[in-house]
C-alpha cells in the first residue's frame, strides 16, 4: 500500500469505526468500561497501526498532507501514547530471546 493521504483517510475512518462499535458493545453489554472490553486490545493495535500510518506519511512527504489531516494524525499520537501499554508487543527477533522466551515461543 503506497503511503498517501487517501490511503491515511480511509484508514483514520476504519479507526473512527471500530472506535464507535467499541462503544457501543460496552453501553450493550451494561455499561461496561472501556478499559474492560475484551476487544480494547484490537482497537489500541488498530489505532497504533493508523498512527504508524500516519508517521510515516509525515516523514515521507511533510508537504502533501494538509494541516487538518496533520492535526489527525497527531491526535492519534496522543490517543497512542495513552494506550501504548496495551497493543501486542512486538515479539523480539529469536537471537534476542533468552532461552525462557525462546522456548515459550515456540510453545515447548
Amino acid at each position: 500500500m503506497a503511503l498517501t493521504v487517501q490511503n491515511f483517510i480511509k484508514l483514520a475512518n476504519l479507526y473512527n469505526q471500530v472506535a464507535m462499535m467499541m462503544s457501543a458493545i460496552c453501553v450493550q453489554k451494561g455499561g461496561i468500561a472501556t478499559e474492560n472490553y475484551a476487544g480494547r486490545f484490537f482497537v489500541a493495535d488498530t489505532l497504533e497501526f493508523v498512527y504508524e500510518y500516519g508517521r510515516r506519511l509525515m516523514e515521507s512527504d511533510k508537504k502533501s498532507v494538509p494541516p487538518d489531516v496533520a492535526a489527525v494524525i497527531e491526535k492519534f499520537r496522543v490517543q497512542y501514547e495513552r494506550i501504548k501499554d496495551m497493543v501486542t508487543p512486538t515479539q523480539k527477533p529469536i537471537y534476542e530471546m533468552t532461552l525462557e522466551e525462546f522456548e515459550r515461543a515456540m510453545n515447548i
